[in-house]
């Protein structure tokens, strides 16, 4: 399948479990692979023809940002479902969701987590 990637885009976010996380805040960084047939856009060279990686930012970034999560977890999981519900050409949705400067005593380029969510397929009844 082919893919539109993110690489590294750098979040200011309130997410976390103590409290100085959610006054402060810090840098997030996550990594998107949305699946999705490229197809005709390879042959036809029209914008129409796939999704943007610019309006991929764009959701991803305002969703992110919209509220405060305590766990990693919940905030991925809402961008994968904006990115789902507003760009129904993605298939599936990859986040990799990079936590480089969490409070924790020890010596790590980044904590974080993976998800993969893929659109369900409509039942005909």
């Amino acid at each position: 399948m082919d893919k539109i990637q993110v690489r590294n885009l750098r979040l200011h976010a309130f997410h976390g479990v103590n409290p100085e996380e959610k006054v402060l805040g810090q840098l997030f960084v996550l990594d998107l692979d949305a699946e999705i047939d490229l197809e005709k856009a390879c042959m036809t060279d029209r914008i129409e023809d796939t999704v943007s990686y610019a309006k991929i930012i764009k959701t991803a970034r305002r969703v992110f940002s919209a509220q405060t999560d305590n766990l990693l977890e919940r905030a991925a999981q809402r961008v994968a479902d904006a990115l789902l519900a507003e760009f129904s050409p993605i298939d599936s949705i990859r986040i990799v969701l990079k936590k480089p400067h969490a409070p924790i005593q020890a010596d790590f380029d980044w904590v974080g987590i993976e998800i993969v969510r893929r659109r369900m397929e409509k039942k005909v009844l």
